[in-house]
């Protein structure tokens, strides 16, 4: 399961640094105004990228921010490909291009573009399959279910992207050449903060499709709800998102501050620790990262598992691990009794075995589905042990509650 693939030439993956992609915005509706580029700068800005440690360059000529006022297409061209025509010529890093349009795509591609960058996940132009498939480039796709950015919800991210996949091996496109965004920001109205935070917290998750993950936190507007402050204020903002988002595991950071952006970096890589492995005469384990059940059936269909197996199985990949606070000493002996006739196992103090106190704390561990099945034997129980079964069972399911973790 381990990310190893190269992009544009590139090394990316979880063995190599995390790759910087500076921004070269040429968008004037921009949110953040601080980011635009200028025509007659765009050489001078590129260049003091790539020295401060950008690895790639992602052009862009349309704001994607929702409350931009709205360009053509032909706009866009006018601003994007002389802007192309000067890069390929001058600096030395692959290039991204920011379009959703095939024609476009196409046109840079012709040009010297290494890499697309598509935040609609490849759904505003049906035709953009065809031309990734074409030129065999790598391709960025942004969770997006009817427009870029709509998933609300890590668990949403995670059924968009993993549709978005699908459809571009089905429909030609290498799998080693896509990579995937989870669209942090504010892309619709009633996307609250709170989305933000979650797939940030959860970025871990994206693991089990075995894609590089591209995160572009870059002073956008969930920052800005924390801080109270405009894009031009929120740097250091963007630096901690961004901390958290290489830990969780993120291989490339879209960013408008290339220098700030590769000191974090460092700092994080050297405090992070190795995925867990070992490797013996041609055999080889590695430690799963499972932390939603939702997530599992991908790692088991991934090794040939039916999906029918996978879906029964998946309440077995993640092992909680609960504290049970004042109840009787009878109570928490028949929560015992049960956990281990149930695979889960208990731990009680001493004097609550000898009956020694009235009452007691006890701590139950277990796989969820072993948990979920405690709980439901514990619904039928005397004394106040349905009332423990439903704290267990709001626990567990506040787990994968977003308002209740991020709200």
């Amino acid at each position: 399961m381990v990310v190893d693939t190269k992009i544009a030439g590139i090394a990316v993956g979880d063995a190599h640094p995390v790759r910087i992609m500076g921004v070269i915005n040429l968008g004037s509706e921009s949110f953040y105004k601080g980011s635009v580029t200028e025509p007659e700068n765009v050489i001078a800005t590129a260049k003091r990228m790539v020295a401060e440690g950008a690895d790639l360059l992602d052009v862009g000529a349309r704001s994607t921010w929702p409350l931009a006022d709205k360009i053509t297409k032909e706009e866009e061209r006018r601003r994007l490909i002389p802007a192309l025509e000067l890069l390929v010529d001058n600096v030395d890093v692959p290039i991204s291009v920011d379009t959703q349009f095939a024609d476009l795509a196409r046109e840079t591609l012709e040009l010297g573009a290494h890499i697309i960058n598509d935040v609609s996940g490849l759904t505003t132009d049906p035709a953009m399959v065809e031309v990734i498939s074409e030129f065999g480039c790598p391709v960025v796709v942004m969770a997006s279910k009817n427009i870029p950015g709509d998933p609300l919800g890590m668990d949403a991210v995670m059924r968009s992207l993993g549709g978005i996949i699908r459809r571009s091996e089905d429909e030609g496109i290498s799998p080693d050449k896509i990579i995937i965004d989870p669209a942090i920001g504010k892309w619709l109205p009633e996307k609250a903060p709170m989305y933000d935070f979650e797939s940030l917290d959860q970025l871990e998750r994206l693991k089990v499709f075995q894609k590089p993950v591209l995160v572009a936190i870059s002073r956008k507007s969930f920052i800005g709800e924390v801080l109270d402050k405009t894009a031009n204020e929120r740097l250091m903002g963007s630096i901690a998102a961004t901390a958290v988002a290489v830990y969780k595991g993120a291989h490339i950071i879209r960013t408008h501050d290339v220098a700030d952006t590769a000191d974090a970096i460092r700092v994080v890589k050297a405090i992070m620790g190795r995925n867990v492995s070992a490797k013996y005469s041609g055999y080889s384990i590695e430690a799963l990262d499972v932390i939603n059940p939702e997530d599992a059936p991908g790692y088991f269909v991934g090794i040939g598992a039916t999906v029918t197996g996978a879906r029964v199985m998946k309440d077995k990949t993640v092992f909680r691990v609960l504290r049970i606070n004042n109840v009787t000493t009878t109570e928490a002996l028949i929560i015992k009794q049960e956990a281990l006739s149930r695979g889960c196992d208990a731990a009680l103090p001493r004097d609550a075995v000898s009956h020694e106190t009235e009452n007691t704390d006890l701590i139950v561990m277990g796989t969820e589905l072993q948990l979920k099945r405690l709980a439901l034997k514990l619904e039928g129980q005397a004394r106040d042990l349905p009332i423990i079964s439903g704290l267990i069972i709001s626990t567990l399911q506040r787990f994968r509650d977003t308002n209740y973790r991020y709200g």
